[in-house]
Protein backbone atom coordinates (compact mmCIF):
# COMPACT_ATOMS: atom_id res chain seq x y z
CA UNK A 1 0.00 0.00 0.00
CA UNK A 2 1.29 3.60 0.15
CA UNK A 3 0.83 6.23 2.45
CA UNK A 4 -1.58 8.88 2.21
CA UNK A 5 -0.04 10.70 5.13
CA UNK A 6 3.16 11.96 5.24
CA UNK A 7 6.11 10.41 7.17
CA UNK A 8 6.02 12.08 10.51
CA UNK A 9 8.69 15.17 11.15
CA UNK A 10 10.31 13.52 13.83
CA UNK A 11 10.97 10.73 16.82
CA UNK A 12 9.56 10.68 20.48
CA UNK A 13 10.36 8.30 23.15
CA UNK A 14 7.14 7.31 23.34
CA UNK A 15 6.72 6.40 19.24
CA UNK A 16 9.84 4.51 19.57
CA UNK A 17 8.59 2.75 22.33
CA UNK A 18 5.33 1.93 20.36
CA UNK A 19 7.63 0.96 16.90
CA UNK A 20 9.54 -0.97 19.28
CA UNK A 21 6.75 -3.14 20.60
CA UNK A 22 4.58 -2.77 17.21
CA UNK A 23 6.05 -1.39 14.33
CA UNK A 24 1.60 -1.67 13.04
CA UNK A 25 1.28 -0.13 16.22
CA UNK A 26 3.37 3.25 15.11
CA UNK A 27 1.65 2.94 12.12
CA UNK A 28 -1.49 3.43 12.85
CA UNK A 29 -0.72 5.71 15.59
CA UNK A 30 1.87 8.08 14.10
CA UNK A 31 1.35 7.32 10.10
CA UNK A 32 -2.45 7.14 9.78
CA UNK A 33 -3.15 8.90 13.53
CA UNK A 34 -5.69 6.67 14.53
CA UNK A 35 -7.21 8.46 17.65
CA UNK A 36 -6.74 6.33 20.52
CA UNK A 37 -9.59 6.55 23.56
CA UNK A 38 -8.89 7.97 26.74
CA UNK A 39 -8.43 5.87 29.49
CA UNK A 40 -8.36 6.51 33.24
CA UNK A 41 -4.59 6.21 33.84
CA UNK A 42 -3.98 8.79 30.96
CA UNK A 43 -6.54 11.12 32.13
CA UNK A 44 -5.39 11.04 35.50
CA UNK A 45 -1.41 11.84 34.39
CA UNK A 46 -2.18 14.51 31.87
CA UNK A 47 -4.56 16.18 35.23
CA UNK A 48 -1.78 15.69 37.35
CA UNK A 49 1.01 16.65 35.17
CA UNK A 50 -0.80 19.94 34.38
CA UNK A 51 -1.19 20.88 38.35
CA UNK A 52 2.72 20.34 38.70
CA UNK A 53 3.90 21.92 35.92
CA UNK A 54 1.45 25.25 36.96
CA UNK A 55 3.00 24.74 40.42
CA UNK A 56 6.96 25.01 39.08
CA UNK A 57 5.84 27.58 36.33
CA UNK A 58 5.32 29.92 39.93
CA UNK A 59 8.94 31.69 41.60
CA UNK A 60 10.35 28.83 43.76
CA UNK A 61 9.50 30.70 46.94
CA UNK A 62 6.01 30.31 46.23
CA UNK A 63 5.57 26.50 45.28
CA UNK A 64 3.43 26.12 48.33
CA UNK A 65 0.74 22.72 48.47
CA UNK A 66 -1.78 25.40 48.60
CA UNK A 67 -1.07 26.86 45.37
CA UNK A 68 -0.67 23.21 43.87
CA UNK A 69 -4.17 22.67 45.23
CA UNK A 70 -5.46 26.01 43.44
CA UNK A 71 -4.73 24.42 40.44
CA UNK A 72 -6.64 21.24 40.67
CA UNK A 73 -9.69 23.07 39.27
CA UNK A 74 -8.27 24.81 35.88
CA UNK A 75 -7.31 21.36 35.16
CA UNK A 76 -10.69 20.31 35.20
CA UNK A 77 -11.89 21.97 32.19
CA UNK A 78 -8.33 21.79 30.18
CA UNK A 79 -7.85 17.84 30.93
CA UNK A 80 -11.79 16.66 30.73
CA UNK A 81 -13.22 17.79 27.51
CA UNK A 82 -16.31 16.10 26.52
CA UNK A 83 -14.31 13.96 24.48
CA UNK A 84 -12.32 12.66 26.99
CA UNK A 85 -15.75 12.40 29.87
CA UNK A 86 -16.83 10.18 26.71
CA UNK A 87 -14.19 7.73 26.28
CA UNK A 88 -14.17 7.55 29.88
CA UNK A 89 -18.18 7.41 30.67
CA UNK A 90 -17.02 9.63 33.43
CA UNK A 91 -19.81 10.46 36.04
CA UNK A 92 -19.88 12.28 39.29
CA UNK A 93 -18.43 9.38 41.17
CA UNK A 94 -15.31 8.90 38.72
CA UNK A 95 -14.51 13.02 38.65
CA UNK A 96 -14.46 12.65 43.04
CA UNK A 97 -12.28 9.48 42.72
CA UNK A 98 -10.15 11.52 40.34
CA UNK A 99 -10.11 14.60 42.71
CA UNK A 100 -9.38 12.44 45.62
CA UNK A 101 -6.96 10.26 43.77
CA UNK A 102 -5.22 14.00 42.87
CA UNK A 103 -5.84 15.30 46.54
CA UNK A 104 -3.45 12.35 47.49
CA UNK A 105 -1.12 12.58 45.14
CA UNK A 106 -0.40 16.36 46.25
CA UNK A 107 -0.20 15.49 49.90
CA UNK A 108 2.52 12.65 49.23
CA UNK A 109 4.62 14.27 46.81
CA UNK A 110 5.12 17.58 49.13
CA UNK A 111 6.28 14.22 51.72
CA UNK A 112 8.58 13.85 48.80
CA UNK A 113 10.16 17.12 47.91
CA UNK A 114 10.50 20.76 48.74
CA UNK A 115 9.43 22.59 45.52
CA UNK A 116 10.51 25.11 46.56
CA UNK A 117 14.47 24.46 46.94
CA UNK A 118 14.60 22.99 43.52
CA UNK A 119 16.48 24.75 41.26
CA UNK A 120 14.82 23.82 37.67
CA UNK A 121 16.24 24.54 34.47
CA UNK A 122 13.28 23.80 32.29
CA UNK A 123 9.54 23.34 32.51
CA UNK A 124 7.73 21.64 29.62
CA UNK A 125 11.02 21.37 28.31
CA UNK A 126 10.86 20.83 24.21
CA UNK A 127 13.95 19.04 22.44
CA UNK A 128 14.52 18.66 19.50
CA UNK A 129 17.96 17.05 18.12
CA UNK A 130 19.41 15.37 14.97
CA UNK A 131 21.15 12.27 15.42
CA UNK A 132 22.60 9.89 13.06
CA UNK A 133 20.39 11.25 10.71
CA UNK A 134 17.37 10.69 13.32
CA UNK A 135 15.38 13.63 13.48
CA UNK A 136 13.97 13.08 17.66
CA UNK A 137 11.81 15.25 20.02
CA UNK A 138 11.02 15.19 23.38
CA UNK A 139 9.59 17.01 26.44
CA UNK A 140 10.70 16.92 29.38
CA UNK A 141 8.60 17.09 32.35
CA UNK A 142 11.45 19.30 34.08
CA UNK A 143 15.45 19.64 33.96
CA UNK A 144 16.70 19.88 37.23
CA UNK A 145 20.19 21.65 38.62
CA UNK A 146 21.29 19.63 41.67
CA UNK A 147 23.39 21.32 44.35
CA UNK A 148 26.67 19.25 43.43
CA UNK A 149 25.93 21.26 40.25
CA UNK A 150 24.99 18.36 38.06
CA UNK A 151 21.81 18.60 35.33
CA UNK A 152 18.39 15.65 36.15
CA UNK A 153 16.05 14.75 34.21
CA UNK A 154 13.18 14.32 36.27
CA UNK A 155 9.99 12.91 35.13
CA UNK A 156 6.12 11.91 37.47
CA UNK A 157 4.75 8.81 36.86
CA UNK A 158 0.94 8.39 37.99
CA UNK A 159 1.45 4.71 38.15
CA UNK A 160 2.52 1.71 40.45
CA UNK A 161 5.83 1.12 41.42
CA UNK A 162 7.98 -0.82 38.39
CA UNK A 163 10.07 -4.57 38.64
CA UNK A 164 13.04 -3.30 39.26
CA UNK A 165 14.61 -6.21 37.73
CA UNK A 166 13.19 -4.25 34.48
CA UNK A 167 15.15 -1.07 34.91
CA UNK A 168 16.36 -0.99 31.17
CA UNK A 169 13.15 -0.67 30.34
CA UNK A 170 11.57 1.47 32.99
CA UNK A 171 14.37 3.74 32.27
CA UNK A 172 14.28 3.50 28.29
CA UNK A 173 12.24 7.07 27.48
CA UNK A 174 14.39 9.47 30.04
CA UNK A 175 17.65 7.86 28.88
CA UNK A 176 16.35 9.57 25.26
CA UNK A 177 15.89 12.35 26.62
CA UNK A 178 19.26 12.65 28.33
CA UNK A 179 20.29 11.70 24.30
CA UNK A 180 18.29 15.06 23.33
CA UNK A 181 19.52 16.85 26.80
CA UNK A 182 23.83 16.08 25.66
CA UNK A 183 23.07 16.85 22.04
CA UNK A 184 21.08 20.23 22.34
CA UNK A 185 22.59 21.71 25.47
CA UNK A 186 26.32 20.21 25.18
CA UNK A 187 26.22 19.14 28.88
CA UNK A 188 25.06 14.64 29.53
CA UNK A 189 22.86 14.70 32.62
CA UNK A 190 24.00 12.70 35.78
CA UNK A 191 20.63 11.05 36.89
CA UNK A 192 17.66 10.46 35.94
CA UNK A 193 14.80 10.64 38.58
CA UNK A 194 11.53 9.13 38.26
CA UNK A 195 8.88 10.59 41.01
CA UNK A 196 6.21 8.20 41.72
CA UNK A 197 4.21 10.73 43.01
CA UNK A 198 0.96 8.06 43.56
CA UNK A 199 3.21 5.62 45.68
CA UNK A 200 5.70 8.50 47.06
CA UNK A 201 8.51 6.55 46.06
CA UNK A 202 11.61 8.29 44.10
CA UNK A 203 13.75 5.70 41.85
CA UNK A 204 17.31 7.20 40.77
CA UNK A 205 19.45 5.83 37.95
CA UNK A 206 22.85 7.44 36.53
CA UNK A 207 23.31 8.12 33.08
CA UNK A 208 26.41 6.91 31.13
CA UNK A 209 27.92 7.80 28.11
CA UNK A 210 27.52 3.96 27.28
CA UNK A 211 23.64 4.40 28.41
CA UNK A 212 23.84 7.51 26.03
CA UNK A 213 25.59 5.49 22.75
CA UNK A 214 23.02 3.00 22.91
CA UNK A 215 19.85 4.79 23.00
CA UNK A 216 20.94 6.73 20.09
CA UNK A 217 21.96 3.74 18.36
CA UNK A 218 18.64 2.02 18.65
CA UNK A 219 16.79 5.19 18.01
CA UNK A 220 18.44 5.79 14.93
CA UNK A 221 17.94 2.15 13.77
CA UNK A 222 14.20 2.37 14.68
CA UNK A 223 14.21 5.39 12.46
CA UNK A 224 15.97 3.51 9.28
CA UNK A 225 13.59 0.58 9.98
CA UNK A 226 10.55 3.52 10.32
CA UNK A 227 11.39 5.40 6.49
CA UNK A 228 12.05 1.40 4.76
CA UNK A 229 8.78 0.36 6.16
CA UNK A 230 6.96 3.45 4.75
CA UNK A 231 8.39 3.67 1.90
CA UNK A 232 7.52 -0.17 1.62
CA UNK A 233 3.67 0.70 2.22
CA UNK A 234 3.91 -1.91 4.94
CA UNK A 235 4.89 -2.06 8.65
CA UNK A 236 4.74 -5.35 10.13
CA UNK A 237 2.77 -6.46 12.66
CA UNK A 238 4.37 -8.22 15.77
CA UNK A 239 1.69 -9.44 18.01
CA UNK A 240 2.07 -10.78 21.38
CA UNK A 241 0.04 -11.33 24.68
CA UNK A 242 2.41 -8.69 26.34
CA UNK A 243 2.28 -6.40 23.03
CA UNK A 244 -1.23 -6.35 22.50
CA UNK A 245 -3.20 -6.64 25.98
CA UNK A 246 -3.42 -2.75 26.35
CA UNK A 247 -3.36 -1.83 22.98
CA UNK A 248 -5.82 0.57 21.78
CA UNK A 249 -5.89 -1.08 17.60
CA UNK A 250 -5.91 -4.96 18.23
CA UNK A 251 -9.52 -4.90 17.09
CA UNK A 252 -8.34 -3.23 13.82
CA UNK A 253 -5.52 -5.68 13.45
CA UNK A 254 -7.84 -8.42 14.38
CA UNK A 255 -10.13 -7.17 11.18
CA UNK A 256 -7.01 -6.81 9.30
CA UNK A 257 -6.07 -10.77 9.87
CA UNK A 258 -3.56 -10.19 12.28
CA UNK A 259 -3.56 -13.04 14.92
CA UNK A 260 -4.02 -10.59 18.08
CA UNK A 261 -4.07 -13.38 21.45
CA UNK A 262 -6.87 -13.21 23.32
Amino acid sequence: MTFEQPLPKALSPSRLADFQACPRRYQHASIERIAQPASYATAKGRFVHLVFENLFLLPAGERSIERARDYVAPAIDVVLTDDVRKDLAMDDAMLERLLAETEEIITKYFEMEDPRAINSEGIELRLGVTVNDAPLFGILDRLDRDPDGSLVIVDYKTGGLPNRNYDSQTFANSELYAVLCQEKLGERPAKIRLLYVAQGETIERNVTEVVIKARASAASGAWERIKRYYDDGDFPATPSSNTCRFCAYKDLCRSEGVPVPR
